[in-house]
């Protein structure tokens, strides 16, 4: 987890599906997009904060995994190319 004050991830186009928007607090997915930017991976693995640490220097593509206040879990996915980033839940995967 990078964890720094300053952007580390261009988010490109945001995206949120249907199901993330009627779920999510929209404060809460700003948030999250936020730590995302900064590199804070949230609530993933280990494995996958390794992977999006050496996808910071190899371009591939970027998940964190956030939850809220409610304990909803979703995801935030940046593509490779950091064109888009995808908030969306795990069901819509």
């Amino acid at each position: 987890m990078i964890q720094q004050n300053r952007p580390v991830v261009s988010l490109g186009l945001v995206l949120a599906t249907q199901n993330a928007l009627s779920q999510l607090p929209q404060h809460e997915i700003q948030r999250a997009l936020s730590r995302h930017r900064t590199g804070d991976w949230g609530d993933c693995c280990p494995a996958d904060a390794d992977a999006n640490n050496a996808a910071l220097q190899t371009g591939d593509r970027l998940l964190s995994v956030y939850h809220t206040a409610d304990g909803i879990k979703f995801w935030i996915i940046t593509v490779a190319d950091r064109s888009v980033t995808n908030v969306l839940l795990p069901e819509d995967y």
